[in-house]
């Protein structure tokens, strides 16, 4: 494993709860029901986690009304966001970085239950933080 990957103790982790929740559950759920499994799987293993938490936009220093809600922030720093579609796309990675641009979070990962045959997962660091 590559020893530079950013907060990399910490994705095994979050990646390991993950797959347990691919390998016990499979394919063909929708996001809510991944996510449902998540928080418990997360509880298991001790993975601080916060789920759909309101994260405030701000527009040259006014604060929208509009808020994002990443699937969960793991640790305080990484952004989680499930999906579950047969192909990732480049809409579903934008996601994730208005997520950290949102945060200033250094990580953001992308899981994909809807993958076959194996969990898809994609790192998505913030470069601008």
């Amino acid at each position: 494993m590559n020893e530079d990957l950013i907060y990399r103790e910490e994705s095994f982790k979050i990646t390991g709860a993950c797959q347990e929740v691919y390998r016990s559950m499979g394919i063909g759920f929708l996001e809510a029901v991944y996510q449902e499994c998540l928080c418990i799987e997360f509880e298991r293993r001790g993975i601080p986690f916060e789920s759909q938490i309101p994260l405030n936009l701000s527009y040259q220093g006014m604060v929208l009304k509009h808020v994002f809600k990443p699937d969960f922030i793991c640790y305080e720093k990484i952004i989680v966001e499930l999906k579950a579609v047969s192909i990732l796309t480049v809409d579903h990675i934008s996601q994730v970085k208005n997520y950290l641009k949102a945060t200033d979070h250094k990580l953001g990962i992308l899981y994909n239950f809807g993958h076959y045959p194996l969990l898809e997962m994609k790192r998505v660091p913030n470069i601008t933080g």
